[in-house]
C-alpha cells in the first residue's frame, strides 16, 4: 500500500452506473452521451463550443491541425510558433507534424510557466502563434501576455491539459486563447478512462474540429456549416463524403457518459485540491532547501512541485531514493527540459530563444508529488516528516 500516491480514483457508483447504461444500450461509439458531455463542458468552462476526443494528446493534435484548414489558413508550414521548454511531449509533436518552426523559450523557475521577460524578447515579426502551457495546474499571467502580444497579429493557444479548473481573473484557464485543450486521463482532475476536449468560441474552427475528429467526413457536421457550406439532405450521399484529411480520434460513448458524472463533481474536486494545496504551502513555503511552485491566479493544483535549492545538503537522486524507501510516489516535472531529447528533436525545425538555465535547473533538480480530489493532508504531513529526516 503506497503511503502517498500520485493519484486515486475519482469514480463511485455513479460512474459505474453510467457505464452500465451504455453497455445496455449496445451503442458504444460516439453518440448522445458524448454530445451531452460536450454541451456541459462548454457551459462549465464558459466556451461556445467543446469537442471531445480520445485524449489530451489528440486534443492538441486537432487544435494545431484545425488552424491549417480554415478558409483563410491561420497557419502554414514554416510559420513560427513559440512554446515553453517544459511541457508534455504531445504539446510539441503536432507542431513538428504540421511543419511549424518551433521556438523554445525558457520557463520561470518560480511559476514553472513560460518566462514572461524571455517571451517578450523572443517575439518578433516572424512569430505567428504562441502555445502557452498551464503547468501542474498553474495558469499563466494572461494579462501580462496580452500586453506582450498587444496589437500584433499573433494567435494565442493553450495547452490546459494539466490545469482543468484553474482560473485567472475569474476566467477559466483554457479559454484565453483561440482554442484550448484539456485532458481527462486517470491522474488528472476528472477521469473518463481516456479522453480530452478542445474548446473554442470560433464557429469555423468548431466545424473543422468536428470534421477532423472523425475521418474528415461530413457526417457529423450541421446541415449549414463552415467546411462544405450546405450538406445534402440525402444521408446516404453524406455518409462517406470526405472534406478534410482527418483522423479517427473519437471518444467512446462510455467516456462521454462518465464525463457527465465527473463534471458534476469537479467543483468539489477543485475545492479539495486547493485545500490540500493550502496545507502544503503552510509546510513548504519557507522550506530551507526546497522551493515550491508560485501560484498565479487560482491554480487547480495538479500536483506539488519540489525543486532542490542550491544550498541543499542532498541532490535529487537522494530525494527520489528516500521517497521510494517511504512509499511516496514522485515524478519528474513533466518532461523537464524538453531540449534534452535530441533523438526526437532531429526531426524538428526549431530554434532556442536565449538561455535555458531555469528549464535545465528544474530538469536536474525538480520533481513533483501528487495531489488528489480527496483530503490528503495526512499524507502531506507524512511527506514533510520524511523530508525533515534529511536535515
Amino acid at each position: 500500500m503506497t503511503n502517498y500516491a500520485l493519484a486515486s480514483s475519482t469514480w463511485d457508483e455513479k460512474e459505474r452506473l453510467a457505464i452500465q447504461q451504455v453497455v445496455e444500450s449496445d451503442m458504444f461509439t460516439m453518440g448522445k452521451h458524448v454530445a451531452e458531455y460536450e454541451q456541459m463542458f462548454a457551459q462549465f468552462f464558459g466556451a461556445r463550443h467543446a469537442v471531445m476526443v480520445s485524449s489530451g494528446s489528440t486534443a492538441n493534435l486537432l487544435m494545431i491541425a484545425a488552424l491549417f484548414f480554415t478558409r483563410n489558413p491561420l497557419l502554414k508550414r514554416g510559420d513560427e510558433i513559440i512554446v515553453p521548454a517544459v511541457s508534455w511531449s504531445t504539446t510539441y509533436f503536432p507542431l513538428q507534424q504540421y511543419g511549424l518552426k518551433v521556438k523554445f523559450v525558457d520557463i520561470d523557475r518560480d511559476t514553472l510557466n513560460i518566462d514572461l521577460e524571455k517571451l517578450e524578447a523572443a517575439v518578433t515579426d516572424k512569430t505567428k502563434a504562441i502555445l502557452l502551457v498551464n503547468l501542474l495546474g498553474n495558469p499563466n499571467d494572461f494579462a501580462a501576455i496580452q500586453k506582450i502580444v498587444a496589437d500584433r497579429d499573433i494567435l494565442l493557444l493553450e495547452d490546459n491539459c494539466e490545469s482543468m479548473g484553474a482560473t485567472f481573473d475569474d476566467k477559466q484557464a483554457g479559454t484565453f486563447g483561440l482554442m484550448g485543450t484539456y485532458s481527462s486521463f486517470f491522474s488528472h482532475h476528472i477521469a473518463t478512462m481516456e479522453g480530452g476536449c478542445v474548446v473554442t468560441d470560433d464557429e469555423e474552427l468548431h466545424h473543422i474540429l468536428l470534421c477532423l475528429r472523425a475521418h474528415g467526413w461530413t457526417r457529423n457536421l450541421p446541415k449549414f456549416n463552415r467546411v462544405t457550406g450546405e450538406k445534402s439532405d440525402d444521408p446516404f450521399e453524406e455518409s462517406f463524403k470526405f472534406a478534410l484529411p482527418g483522423y479517427n480520434v473519437r471518444p467512446l460513448e462510455m467516456s462521454g457518459a462518465i464525463g457527465k458524472e465527473q463534471l458534476k463533481k469537479l467543483p468539489d474536486f477543485i475545492r479539495i485540491r486547493r485545500e490540500n494545496a493550502a496545507y502544503f504551502q503552510t509546510l513548504f513555503s519557507d522550506h530551507p532547501f526546497l522551493q515550491i511552485q508560485e501560484e498565479t491566479g487560482k491554480s487547480s493544483w495538479f500536483g506539488f512541485s519540489l525543486v532542490i535549492k542550491e544550498n541543499a545538503k542532498c541532490d535529487r537522486k537522494q530525494l527520489v531514493k528516500l521517497f521510494a524507501e517511504h512509499d511516496i510516489e514522485c515524478r519528474p516535472i513533466v518532461t523537464g527540459n524538453f531540449l534534452k531529447n535530441t533523438d526526437v528533436l532531429k526531426f524538428f525545425d526549431y530554434e532556442v530563444a536565449g538561455s535555458m538555465e531555469n528549464a535545465e535547473y528544474i530538469d536536474a533538480n525538480g520533481l513533483f508529488v501528487g495531489n488528489q480530489q480527496n483530503d490528503i493532508r495526512e499524507q502531506i504531513a507524512y511527506l514533510h516528516k520524511v523530508v525533515a529526516s534529511l536535515y
